[in-house]
């Protein structure tokens, strides 16, 4: 919760030394000055009330005590140039990090490193649901009760290095994962309470070789990664009955991925140097689909996915006269997906795999020149094409195209900046950047239609937002000005718009979107032993979009559906620092955040007519107003030369008049198989700290 950062205390030679010689001085020759501080600290601390939503990530979800331990060990041995580290931090917490590191510069290095990461759902729920921690659950099979979900991660890090000969070092990590609980899902059929018991593990290993002699680099390796789970099928029973029929939801199997890699780079002079990357790497799935109960009657045994990506990149940064500089590269990038397509149930229907492999290349220019009186002008522009195959589905033995689909697509992207170093205490600089996506024809679902609205299949009359011509522009301003020596201020402006094709047949999807940041940050020293700082941001976006609505019961009919969606979010915060006297310190910080969330949607009747009551009628949901305060304050008090006393006091509050999981007329939502959310509306809590800190070389 409160970290103890490393600080290393300078003697006065080497300060000197650092002042006549700079960087020249050797690492090694630099060490031998430096005197490494090292803290433990031990402490306890409470909330007085449930942080459900503030507590998510934090591990101190409940009210109640913690303990506070935190360590820094930093030592060095002299003769042998060898540092020995070990950092733990919230070891009384359910949240901790441990590492431990032994390293002799330029020569060899191990480090270990364990984390433990928990997340707590803030929703509880009410459910009839037996077996919600196992693959096996059932609705209605036991009494009702609060269930409380959430994740924990743990992590294992190993890292070693060696230098093999001069220019040549060896890099190898390996990261072991384990991660088990629940999190909340849906049947996907319905809107019923289901719990997904997770137990997997993930491995990574990379091995890394880097070489560098004269003006040559040279780096490769491998990288891969191993997934595996314990439950890949739960299967949901709707209710207790003898006779119903189970559903059932499928987890991620099993999977692995090997790449292999190189790098470099060469110097051809001082002023050009040439780069280039290349990849391999493959992906497989091949886990068994096989399961109980008959589910999968006829279909593949295994998926037999494999992906394979190629990646190549070259180049060039040189400055052919003083005031230039030009960098351009050329990148390749290859993802062949060779998934068969087929149906993985004995019906011939869903649920299949949908794959398509894509190839993109793409060129970028870009140059910088220093005009006169301290300015430079930069321009870039980059070229981008990508050859897309076609994704398809199997709907009764036949392949279609279930989406509509662009077998190409083209993106040019040009920017331009200007900055200038205006004097010593000011700088500035304006850039804008515009990206134009363009694409070839479409290929057309070939799935259905809708008579009722007297259009032919909505798909084919919406612009898939990830492949439609898009317009988008982005303007930024950075201004920094530090007016004395104790005052710094900076102050950025962005703005950026989207724009969207959508002319006919393609009316639906998204219109335009806009977004805008100005923000502002302060520092100012009004003594040696008084600072203060301070920022505020305002942030906006919004996003405009047409969608469909078919007719349905009710009596509703066909119609548009025109959303004006935008997010705006105020924040802010203050902090000091000051030295009372030689043995206190005291500071504070105040941060509070404004978000309002806005769902705006107009129902815009097509021809056949609609119910007298919606005609006209503009409609949509209550906006969302989020509201979060935090003060945070603290001393610290010097009992001797060794040793410190910290005391911590935090005030929280949190507010949010969120819908989502509830009905209308806020009360709490009860989903079709009778299970119940409970969300907490308002949260208020305070901490209180105390720690002993104890400082040593």
């Amino acid at each position: 919760m409160f970290i103890t950062h490393k600080q290393f205390r300078l003697t006065a030679v080497a300060a000197a030394l650092t002042a006549v010689f700079g960087t020249a001085l050797a690492d090694d020759e630099l060490a031998e000055f430096i005197e490494p501080e090292s803290t433990v600290s031990v402490g306890i601390g409470s909330w007085s009330g449930d942080r459900k939503q503030m507590g998510t990530y934090d591990g101190m979800r409940d009210s109640g005590a913690y303990g506070l331990i935190d360590a820094d060990v930093v030592k060095r041995d002299n003769e042998t140039g060898t540092w020995y580290k070990f950092q733990a931090t919230d070891l009384g917490l359910e949240n901790r990090e441990v590492k431990a590191e032994i390293l002799r510069q330029g020569d060899a290095g191990i480090s270990l490193e364990y984390n433990n990461i928990t997340r707590d759902d803030p929703k509880e729920v009410l459910t009839t649901l037996t077996g919600v921690h196992g693959t096996t659950q059932v609705e209605g099979g036991g009494p009702m009760r609060k269930v409380e979900l959430g994740t924990r991660r743990e992590q294992v890090n190993l890292g070693l290095y060696k230098n093999l000969w001069p220019g040549l070092d060896f890099n190898l990590s390996f990261k072991n994962e384990n991660k088990d609980g629940n999190r909340l899902i849906s049947r996907g059929d319905a809107f019923r309470f289901v719990s997904e018991p997770i137990d997997s593990t993930t491995r990574q290993l990379e091995a890394r070789l880097s070489y560098t002699v004269g003006k040559f680099q040279l780096q490769g390796g491998y990288y891969g990664s191993w997934y595996s789970t314990k439950n890949t099928i739960t299967s949901v029973l709707p209710t207790a009955t003898p006779t119903a029929t189970a559903g059932f939801l499928s987890q991620g199997l099993d999977n692995e991925a090997h790449q292999l890699f190189l790098n470099g780079g060469y110097n051809f002079s001082k002023t050009t140097r040439a780069t280039f990357k290349l990849e391999r790497a493959r992906a497989t799935q091949d886990d068994s689909l096989a399961q109980p109960g008959g589910v999968f009657v006829g279909a593949p045994k295994s998926l037999n996915a494999k992906v394979t990506t190629t990646l190549a990149q070259v180049g060039l940064n040189t400055r052919p006269i003083k005031d230039l500089t030009i960098n351009a590269n050329l990148r390749y990038h290859d993802v062949d997906d060779d998934t068969p397509v087929v149906a993985t149930n004995g019906a011939g229907t869903a649920p299949h795999y949908v794959g398509y492999s894509y190839r993109t290349v793409s060129g970028k220019l870009e140059g910088t020149y220093r005009l006169d009186d301290n300015y430079s002008l930069s321009a870039g522009i980059e070229d981008k094409h990508q050859d897309r195959t076609m994704p398809v589905n199997i709907s009764g033995g036949d392949k279609v195209i279930v989406v509509p689909f662009r077998r190409k697509l083209e993106e040019l992207t040009s920017r331009v900046e200007l900055r200038r170093s205006l004097s010593d205490t000011m700088n500035g600089a304006l850039s804008w950047q515009h990206i134009d996506r363009s694409g070839g024809g479409y290929k057309a679902a070939q799935a259905g239609n809708d008579a009722a609205g007297g259009l032919t299949d909505v798909r084919n009359i919406t612009n898939p937002m990830n492949v439609a011509d898009r317009k988008r522009d982005k303007l930024r301003f950075a201004f920094d000005w530090s007016p004395t020596n104790a005052l710094s201020l900076q102050f950025t402006a962005e703005e950026s718009r989207d724009r969207y094709d959508n002319d006919a047949p393609r009316t639906f999807g998204l219109d335009k979107g806009d977004g805008r940041l100005y923000g502002i940050d302060a520092a100012w020293t009004l003594t040696e032993k008084f600072k203060l700082t301070a920022w505020y941001s305002w942030d906006q976006n919004r996003a405009q979009q047409l969608a469909y609505r078919s007719a349905g019961s009710g009596g509703n009919q066909p119609a548009v559906k025109d959303y004006d969606l935008k997010d705006t979010t105020n924040a802010l915060g203050v902090g000091f620092r000051t030295e009372v006297n030689s043995r206190l310190n005291v500071g504070g910080d105040l941060e509070a955040s404004r978000n309002v969330s806005r769902f705006r949607q107009d129902i815009l009747p097509l021809a056949g007519g609609a119910p007298a009551a919606e005609a006209g009628f503009v409609t949509g949901v209550p906006d969302i107003h989020t509201r979060h305060l935090r003060l945070s304050l603290f001393s610290v008090y010097a009992l001797n030369k060794q040793s410190d006393l910290r005391f911590d006091v935090i005030h929280e509050r949190w507010k949010t008049d969120d819908w989502t999981w509830q009905f209308a007329n806020g009360t709490a939502l009860i989903d079709a198989g009778g299970s119940t959310y409970l969300t907490d509306p308002k949260e208020t809590a305070n901490f209180v700290g105390v720690r002993y800190i104890y400082k040593f070389q």
